[in-house]
Parts: structure tokens; C-alpha cells; sequence
């Protein structure tokens, strides 16, 4: 069948049928879409919006890599993107900065990755699953999903901005809506993250002070008293910087528009200020609220939710989008046995269900004690007993769904940091203090608006 374009999209009257209907068009559904097409499923995908569009998680990981070229869109990517050698931390309690670069992790073999200007690497994505075939309908947003309209079929309605409302009735229905959260808001089974609370303003500047040489494009993480800030070096002089801070400070924004709030922020972090000495904004700032989230559960008999659209987590260490990747590739090896072996589906959904609860898990035990002065200390004093140091590296590179060994390296690294702690009863208790304070419910939907 031939792949259809946003300028000229062929309506489903005729064919509503489909094995596979996708909600979203970002790198979830664009990966388990390209992938299900290869295998010869007849897969459309909606997607509410018209690419190219802007979006933050412009941070891509070494673990990527290897998956665009297996996709088809190595060459494309190195194409838009800025080489990221490493990451770096500035903090306010230290008097240095501490960089990690991805050839000190374990597997020597993905030394870098990439920052990309999301508008132009999700188009890419999404051009490359129709390709594959994939009926790609943009401007098209889904409005009403029965999941049991037959026992072999759902049946669902999409509105598209020319061709109005578009029946389909897949086998299987996948949800890569991001943020939007379709299914889980459907099944009322979102929750904030009850150990971590945070939310995100950002904004793209031009003129920002970069490294020299290799390491102008790698990501700098700044910690400041309420949270801390991304730096994400882009192609053509773009910076991408964010404030993530804990519910608590956004409700201090007041009458500020969200722009001085930004910059308020900025001044707070002052070798962050250093940097952005001189540079102007070039886009209009946003925020992002209820920033961490979890869904009860991520699948059922016949449907699938992957990336954001089922958690989401703190983006410190640039996990979103390979997360988002990842959750396709195992969608795609699930929903192809559910197509296919159908006594075999209820097996493939678990295996997915581990690989999908696999990534949040490793990232967050990290994230959750970000701020902590012990691991902040741990972090920008790194040592390399029993190779912690590069087993940690690996878990920044997003190593963690193959056979690198590094779950026993990374036990002993925990371990020291709990030793750490009891050594420090103090300051331990102070932090524990701190953190259920700013991670307290607090109603801050006014002030990210």
C-alpha cells in the first residue's frame, strides 16, 4: 500500500479495517509503527498535530544510536544533530564542575550521542513510518475508542482538520499520545508520582557561552536550591535551557509572566547566568506541569500504551525519548505476536510489561535522590571501585536493556551511597526532611500555566 502524505492524506473510508490503529506521532508511535509495518501489518497512525512542531527532550542517549540505524535513520540523525560527548554538573555547594563522558562507561563501543531539535527528528521519524507503509493521518485527533466493539475489533473516531471524521476498526489499538495520556485518562489510572513531584518552564535562547572544541555539545546540568536546570546545546547557536523545579517554588511566580520567571530562576544559578550572559530568547516560554506521572498498568487484551503516554519521569538524565523508543521496539515484538499467535499474546504483553517497567525503575532509584547532598557529593567526586563509576556511566548512556554486566557494579554503588549516608546521619535526616517537603502536594496548576 502506499504511504499517504500530510498534504494529501487518503481517507479510510473505504479500508476502516486495520490490525493496528497508533495514537501519537512522536518517537514512540513512530518507532512501533515503522516496526509493525516492516512486518507486514496493514498500521495507521493518528497524530493531533502537523510536523515539524516544537518539543522539549531535545537530549538524546549512546543507547539510541543503534536503533536509528536499525529504523533507517542514522544518516538523517547525524545529519541535524550535535555530537554529545558527555554530561556535565555544576553545583553551588562544590567549587568544580564534574563531567562524565560516555567512553568511560562500561561498553567502550557508543562513545557519544546527539542533541536534536525535536521538530526535525520526530518529522524524521514519522516520514520514515510512511515509508514503511504506515497510513499517517496528521491534524487528526481521535475523539471517541471502543475497545470491545467486537470481540476481534475496536472501533474508534478520529476528526481530521479537512477530511472530518475517520472510522477505524483495528485489531489493536496502541497508545504513543505522550503527555496527552490518552488511555490512561480514559481509564482513570494516572497518578502523580508519589515519590517525586516537579515541574518544567524552558525556553530557547541564542548566544549562549559554550564549551570549546569536543565538549561544546554536551548537556549541563545545574543544580540551585529548588530544583535544577538543563543545558542543552542545539545546532545553529540554540540553546535549550529548563528550570525544573518542585511544586512549592512555582506557587512563588506571583503575577510574573512565565518569562521573567525563567529568568528569575536563572539569576538563582549563577554559573548558569555566567553563561547565558548576553543571550536572548527566541521563542516564547513554556511550562510543563504534573511533570512525573504513572499509569496503574500498561496494557490489555488488545491495546498498549508506550512512552509518556504510560509514565512519564524526570528528565535528568535525558531518558525520555530512548525510554519512549524502547517501549515501541518491545510494543512491536508484543503486538506482532498478538496478531499472529494470538494463544502466545498474554505471554508477549507480560514480557512487554517487564521491559516497559524495566527503564523507569533503574532511572528513577537515581532520580528520586538527585538533590540529596550525599549523592550530590557521590556524583561530583566519582570513584571506580568495582567499576561503579562505569557501570553508572552506563546507566547515563541508557545501557540497560542488553548484556552489559553492570547490575552488580551498580548494587555496590547504592551501597555506598546508603553507607554514605549512615556515616552522615545528619545530613541524611536533614534531606529526608527537605524532600518530603518538596515533594508535598501542593495545587500548582495556576502558577506553570
Amino acid at each position: 500500500m502506499k504511504p499517504e502524505t500530510a498534504a494529501q492524506p487518503a481517507s479510510p473510508s473505504t479500508q476502516p479495517a486495520c490490525d493496528v490503529l497508533v495514537i501519537g506521532g512522536g518517537p514512540a508511535g513512530s518507532t512501533v509503527s515503522t516496526l509493525l509495518a516492516r512486518r507486514g501489518h496493514d498500521v495507521v497512525l493518528v497524530e493531533k498535530d502537523q510536523h515539524p512542531r516544537f518539543h522539549i527532550g531535545e537530549s538524546l542517549l549512546p543507547a539510541n544510536l543503534p536503533l536509528f540505524d536499525e529504523l533507517g535513520v542514522g544518516e538523517q540523525v547525524r545529519a541535524i544533530g550535535m555530537m554529545k560527548w558527555g554530561a556535565e554538573f555544576e553545583s553551588p555547594w562544590h567549587a568544580h564542575q564534574q563531567a562524565f563522558t560516555f567512553a568511560e562507561a562500561w561498553n567502550k563501543e557508543q562513545p557519544h550521542a546527539y542533541q536534536v531539535r525535536r521538530s526535525e527528528f520526530d518529522e524524521i521519524l514519522l516520514r520514515n513510518a510512511e515509508r514503511a507503509g504506515v497510513r499517517v493521518f496528521e491534524q487528526c485527533r481521535l475523539e471517541q475508542l471502543d475497545l470491545e466493539a467486537t470481540p476481534e475489533r475496536a472501533a474508534a473516531t478520529a476528526r481530521h482538520a479537512t477530511l472530518g471524521a475517520l472510522d477505524f476498526q483495528p485489531h489493536f489499538v496502541i497508545d504513543a499520545s505522550g503527555r496527552d495520556t490518552f488511555l490512561s485518562n480514559r481509564f482513570q489510572i494516572k497518578h502523580k508520582n508519589p515519590r517525586h513531584s516537579s515541574l518544567a518552564v524552558y525556553g530557547h535562547f541564542a548566544g549562549a557561552q559554550r564549551n570549546s572544541g569536543q565538549t561544546a555539545g554536551n548537556i549541563t546540568i545545574f543544580w540551585f536550591d529548588h530544583g535544577w536546570f538543563w543545558f542543552i546545546p542545539l545546532p545553529d547557536d540554540i540553546t535549550s535551557v529548563g528550570m525544573v523545579a518542585w511544586p512549592y517554588f512555582m506557587k512563588t511566580r506571583g503575577g510574573r509572566s512565565l518569562e521573567q520567571f525563567l529568568h528569575d530562576g536563572i539569576a538563582m544559578a549563577p554559573k548558569l547566568a555566567e553563561r547565558l550572559a548576553g543571550a536572548r530568547l527566541v521563542n516564547t516560554v513554556e511550562a510543563t506541569g504534573n511533570f512525573s506521572y504513572t499509569s496503574e498498568r500498561n496494557h490489555g487484551r488488545n491495546y498498549a500504551m508506550i512512552g509518556d503516554a504510560y509514565a512519564f519521569i524526570d528528565p535528568v538524565f535525558s531518558s525520555g525519548v530512548w525510554l519512549a523508543m524502547q517501549g515501541g521496539v518491545a510494543a512491536a515484538e508484543a503486538v506482532d505476536t498478538c496478531l499472529r499467535q494470538p494463544s502466545h499474546g498474554a505471554a508477549a504483553l507480560r514480557r512487554f510489561d517487564k521491559v516497559m517497567r524495566h527503564g523507569p525503575r533503574e532511572f528513577s532509584w537515581l532520580i528520586y535522590r538527585m538533590t540529596n547532598p550525599v549523592m550530590r557529593d557521590l556524583l561530583m567526586a566519582p570513584r571506580n571501585p568495582l567499576r561503579v563509576k562505569e557501570a553508572l556511566l552506563s546507566l547515563l548512556a541508557g545501557d540497560i536493556y542488553g548484556r552489559t554486566p553492570i547490575w552488580g557494579s551498580l548494587a555496590v554503588f547504592k551501597l555506598i551511597y546508603y553507607a554514605s549516608s549512615v556515616a552522615r546521619p545528619r545530613t541524611a535526616l536533614r534531606a529526608w526532611r527537605q524532600r518530603r517537603f518538596n515533594i508535598r502536594s501542593v495545587d500548582s496548576t495556576a502558577g506553570a500555566a
